[in-house]
């Protein structure tokens, strides 16, 4: 993996597990539970200079990453909820790198945004906590991808996603020994 490549994915690209074990639900749901207190210990006092930088060049600013999660994350909960309460709908997809460029994801202080991972992550954990294993084999359907998609794998992806998107933070801030 060279080094752009090893900036974009400092974890490895998300790799759909063949099997997800009740086991692995629970660590993906403690990271889900874990993720917004980890991600403000981690970045909510930083500057704003520290907050407008890249986390590699062409990437994301900081700030616009911890608005990206807050946005993505919104996007999840419902399709979640979209898959529990109807038969595999579509859900709709939407254009991350341009939500990334509207001004509340590149001026605002990320304070709402952390908040939001808060207020947001405890309703979803609160849901995944009461799930049956048959409700997590619930679906919907992503158009963009032209499958099917697990209530049970989409949770391995965004735990994935917590821990990807941290790598990229933590490894700017060793980069800059900040």
């Amino acid at each position: 993996m060279d080094n752009l490549e090893q900036k974009k994915y400092p974890i490895g690209k998300f790799e759909q597990p063949k099997k997800i074990t009740d086991q692995d639900i629970d660590r993906h749901i403690k990271m889900l539970k874990d993720f917004p207190s980890t991600l403000k210990n981690l970045v909510g006092n930083w500057s704003d200079a520290q907050l407008d930088t890249q986390y590699r060049e062409g990437g994301w600013t900081v700030r616009q990453l911890v608005n990206h999660l807050s946005d993505s994350h919104m996007n999840s909960f419902i399709r979640f909820k979209l898959a529990l309460t109807e038969d595999n709908p579509t859900i709709k997809p939407y254009d991350e790198a341009q939500w990334a460029e509207l001004q509340d994801s590149f001026n605002m202080d990320i304070k709402p945004a952390l908040q939001i991972l808060k207020g947001l992550h405890k309703r979803w954990v609160f849901e995944l906590r009461s799930l049956t294993n048959r409700e997590f084999e619930s679906t919907f359907h992503h158009p963009e991808q032209g499958r099917n998609i697990s209530l049970r794998e989409s949770l391995a992806f965004y735990a994935w996603h917590c821990d990807h998107h941290l790598a990229h933070i933590e490894n700017l801030k060793k980069e800059n020994n900040w």
